[in-house]
């Protein structure tokens, strides 16, 4: 490969990682088992699980749980996507728990309100609840422990729990949109009418109404185990209350009151997928995503590219290993702008294309060595599959060009109000989780939706998705993944794993919108081919494009801006811009990730939780 071989750069390392870097956390070590979220009372869910004698599925279950009692980053009516390492079968197993459009969720609905994408936020914001049956249906089929154990902590949480203040603070901030909804106004509002009218940070925060939906799931799991059913079938007892039941009815009529669309049919009909996850081989590791209903599938396309350029000799955060890396990403993101969405509805994603090794050599080749392309296309990868392309109009005409009279993105030099906004959308809230234990269970997890400001769907307590806003209206911006009943949102959220020799080798994780799949792409760089440690390689220094569509908001692109840490120096500055770039400067740029390594032959499990945030891990 000589695309970057004839740059005449100098190959100047912005930080090249010393054999032991100092990191603000140490590394988290175990063997028995090993437990790690963003919020430190849902890792200790996690960890009482283990303690119960329960394994790395009712751990994450648990600690899912928690975060969904905890608001900051979701709630209990979001989405939930995992991946889980079944030691049994030697094999990863996806789950899709992402929502549906509920009936008369069509583009012609949101155009006659003079929408040019579905909203931010509000009722008709909101898929069908998704987390309340990813959790069920991972905790029957994998786990070990009964609902009641596993929603023990989330329930004691809906009693009362001092609420943290990153939560607290988000409350009052958004008090006004949350003024609009009377359920959500009457739980978070607790100081109405006063300077500040939401929770103190460490205030014991109180959710009545949770707490009896959670029991009422628990009791639909105890009256069938009293009439003879199996813990599976228990389980699902509870399953088909809510989503059939009494808490479905609450909250239909809960999300109708307020404008939303939901009907009982929607989530009656609504189902977890438990699928085959998409993967390749980056040198002798196979890596795994879920596949084109998330954005999974372009960390994989991207390390089909990088596999064919020789990263490691460029120098970590070098103005070539940006570069590099930043045109591949784009090129990556370009195709999941146009070719994701829902795979169970058609027509079918060509993703044998798009993660075909074929493929990726093409794409390579349209990488400019010297600048940044503003205008990277999405590329056709049906001529590496079987089958005709059937957008082919829509591809040609396809751009992420600034161009204002089109509706396009102004120019991101803005007013800082307007950008603070656009970047607040593309960071939208997320979680992430990691469980291991020592019969090899590995769980990795990124739930989300129904974050501040929440709709809460009546006396139910369950705050309503956000997620229906990452739809499109137009076909010509991606055919893919437009507006209907029943259909999947092509979602940002991205658990990842990795696997050596067929065995656990990384499960890694991280909150943050569109940004997600760029952090995890340079977290798994930084181990394999800077040699990092799991906690050096969540702290390290990371780099963003804002040249993607945006997921949330209005979906523009900002072509050319990269944000970059504060410690790159004066001369791969100086590079970059000659480059082409917009580069601005923040003091941290890592990214809030989760992950686990394994070391097989010790059977030690080494955590990583970044510094950037609560992230905190629990571990023996």
């Amino acid at each position: 490969m000589r695309i970057f071989g004839i740059v005449a750069l100098a190959v100047l390392t912005a930080a090249s990682p010393p054999a032991e870097s100092r990191t603000s956390k140490p590394m988290l070590l175990g063997k028995h088992w090993m437990a790690i979220t963003v919020k430190p009372l849902a890792a200790t869910a996690g960890a009482r699980m283990f303690h119960q004698g329960g394994n790395a599925v009712d751990a994450a279950c648990a600690m899912l749980a928690a975060t969904s009692t905890m608001w900051d980053v979701l709630s209990w009516g979001g989405e939930t996507q995992a991946l889980i390492y079944h030691p049994g079968q030697n094999k990863v197993i996806g789950i899709n728990a992402l929502g549906v459009a509920p009936s008369g969720a069509t583009p012609e609905f949101f155009r006659e309100r003079g929408m040019e994408v579905p909203p931010e936020y509000g009722p008709l914001a909101a898929v069908t609840p998704g987390t309340p049956g990813g959790l069920m249906v991972m905790l029957a089929e994998y786990g070990e422990l009964s609902l009641a154990e596993v929603l023990a902590p989330s329930i004691e949480m809906a009693e009362g729990y001092p609420m943290e203040a990153q939560a607290a603070d988000g409350i009052e901030r958004m008090k006004e949109e949350i003024r609009q909804w009377p359920a959500s106004r009457e739980l978070f509002l607790v100081h109405e009418g006063e300077a500040r009218e939401a929770p103190h940070p460490g205030e014991i925060f109180r959710q009545p109404d949770l707490r009896r939906t959670l029991e009422k799931l628990v009791a639909a799991e105890r009256e069938a185990l009293e009439a003879g059913s199996s813990r599976k079938e228990a389980i699902y007892a509870a399953y088909r209350r809510f989503y059939e039941g009494d808490i479905a009815e609450a909250f239909v009529a809960g999300s109708r009151e307020v404008g939303g669309l939901h009907t009982l049919e929607d989530l009656a009909n609504w189902q977890v997928h438990i699928e085959e996850p998409v993967q390749t081989r980056y040198k002798d590791i196979d890596v795994y995503k879920l596949t084109s209903w998330v954005q999974g599938p372009v960390m994989l396309q991207a390390l089909n590219m990088a596999e064919r350029v020789d990263l490691a000799s460029m120098g970590y955060n070098s103005a070539r290993y940006i570069h590099t890396l930043y045109q591949i990403m784009n090129h990556a993101f370009a195709d999941r702008d146009f070719y994701y969405g829902d795979p169970y509805f058609p027509p079918e994603e060509p993703m044998a294309g798009l993660l075909s090794k074929d493929y990726a050599a093409a794409r390579l080749k349209g990488l400019d060595p010297a600048r940044n392309d503003p205008l990277v296309k999405p590329g056709d990868p049906y001529r590496f599959q079987r089958g005709d392309n059937p957008f082919l109009e829509y591809l040609e005409n396809w751009t992420n060009a600034v161009d204002e009279d089109a509706g396009v993105m102004p120019p991101w030099q803005q007013a800082s109000l307007e950008q603070e906004r656009h970047d607040a959308q593309f960071l939208a809230g997320t979680t992430s989780i990691q469980a291991a234990d020592a019969d090899g269970w590995v769980v990795s997890v990124t739930p989300s939706g129904g974050w501040i400001p929440a709709v809460v769907a009546g006396d139910t307590g369950i705050g309503m998705s956000q997620r229906m806003q990452s739809f499109v209206l137009d076909p010509a911006q991606n055919p893919y993944n437009v507006v209907a009943p029943g259909k999947r949102p092509r979602a940002t959220l991205t658990p990842g794993m990795a696997l050596r020799d067929g065995k656990p080798y990384l499960s890694f994780a991280v909150q943050g919108g569109d940004s997600q799949d760029q952090n995890l792409l340079q977290f798994f760089l930084n181990v394999v081919e800077f040699g990092m440690n799991v906690q050096e390689a969540v702290e390290a220094p990371n780099f963003w494009s804002y040249q993607l569509r945006n997921s949330f908001g209005d979906h523009r692109a900002q072509p050319g801006r990269i944000l970059l840490n504060e410690k790159i120096p004066a001369w791969v500055r100086a590079q970059l811009v000659d480059m082409g770039y917009e580069p601005e400067y923040r003091d941290r740029t890592s990214g809030p990730i989760t992950a686990i390594e394994f070391d097989q032959d010790s059977g030690v499990m080494m955590g990583g939780a970044s510094d950037f945030g609560e992230d905190y891990g629990v571990g023996w």
